[in-house]
């Protein structure tokens, strides 16, 4: 993977509101603190003038609470559906959530995960397909 650096996680904007517990169980058995290049790469996008993660919140803050102040990021390049992005970052600015560690009280087991994050997901992407017409 190229063009791999790394960037402080106080300086990335996470567009997600919760995380699974039982996922970050799964991180932290994993990842070698002596090791960060144990962690894949996070991608990471500028929206709206802020760099933000698209996935890996789960490994980031398995970072954070290891101690670790940055990770490995790349340029995400992948086609995304904005959209969606931009009101996952607005859900996270309304709840306070401006960097990882603001997430640190906000794991959760695997069926609120699915409740309150996952599934309010699917019902935001649901509406903005009705709205766009392809419902």
């Amino acid at each position: 993977m190229s063009g791999i650096f790394t960037m402080k996680l106080e300086k990335m904007q996470p567009s997600q509101l919760f995380i699974s517990s039982a996922k970050l169980a799964r991180v932290m058995r994993d990842f070698e603190p002596l090791r960060p290049d144990s962690l894949a790469p996070i991608p990471v996008k500028e929206l709206c003038g802020k760099i933000i993660m698209t996935d890996g919140h789960t490994r980031a803050l398995a970072a954070l609470l290891n101690g670790l102040s940055e990770v490995r990021v790349f340029w995400d390049e992948d086609e995304l559906d904005w959209e969606e992005y931009e009101i996952c970052v607005q859900w996270c600015e309304e709840e306070r959530i401006h960097t990882m560690a603001d997430l640190k009280d906000r794991i959760v087991p695997p069926e609120d995960y699915q409740r309150l994050w996952l599934d309010r997901c699917e019902e935001m992407q649901e509406a903005l397909e009705a709205r766009r017409g392809r419902s």
